[in-house]
């Protein structure tokens, strides 16, 4: 602690001041197959939408699963579905 009563947050690319902490942006990231989406990713997205500043939906591809529909499809789904 820094006597601020906010401890400083330790990243990869060193430490970062309390002070500079509010000034950061938020950003997330939701990856899955949504192969179809489903109301529960649609609902996790918005949720995480009012959390974060930016956040990043990710489409990608299970190698451990069968497709039904292809990559670009699921992206035109979300993107008309939020």
């Amino acid at each position: 602690m820094d006597g601020s009563g906010f401890g400083a947050v330790h990243s990869p690319v060193g430490h970062v001041p309390p002070d500079r902490i509010a000034d950061m942006t938020r950003i997330a990231v939701v990856p899955g197959s949504f192969d179809p989406v489903t109301l529960g990713h649609l609902d996790v997205i918005e949720r995480a939408a009012h959390l974060f500043d930016e956040l990043h939906v990710l489409v990608v591809h299970n190698p451990d699963k069968s497709a039904l529909l292809p990559i670009a499809q699921r992206v035109s789904l979300i993107q008309e579905s939020i």
